[in-house]
């Protein structure tokens, strides 16, 4: 059950939704459960968390707009930071406030879906590594 509770929090966490999973990742760890199925679990549910913003871009933009979900001028700013920088962007995915829009930009742009899930998959995997190195060599 903590291994699902976790994956569903990170699911929540990578949506558009203000949460942050990483409080429970830290509590799993201070129970002692493994290191490994914690990071497997977080990473998978915030990658697909991911998946579902990119899914809410290629098919919701103009209606998030038009219900006032979505501000014109931070879809404009999003996207202007995208083209800028390209898909290299989706590594900041893990990053709070900036991470999570990323994700529904590229859908919004239809960025090639394969580049988007390893990128993601990799920069979410690698701040969940960082967190449990860290926790677990901080003693936290």
């Amino acid at each position: 059950m903590v291994y699902l509770t976790l994956f569903i929090v990170s699911f929540l966490a990578a949506t558009l939704l203000p949460l942050g999973s990483e409080a429970v990742l830290l509590y799993d760890l201070s129970l002692g459960y493994s290191m490994l199925a914690l990071c497997i679990f977080a990473t998978f549910g915030n990658t697909l968390g991911s998946m579902f913003n990119y899914y809410l871009g290629l098919k919701g933009e103009s209606y998030l707009e038009k219900k006032g979900h979505l501000s014109a001028e931070k879809m404009s700013k999003s996207r202007d930071f995208f083209d800028k920088w390209g898909g290299w962007t989706l590594l900041l995915s893990w990053a709070p406030i900036v991470g999570d829009p990323l994700t529904f930009v590229a859908g919004v742009l239809r960025y090639n879906f394969k580049y988007f899930v390893l990128i993601v998959f990799v920069a979410k995997g690698l701040r969940y590594a960082a967190v449990i190195f860290l926790a677990s060599n901080l003693s936290v």
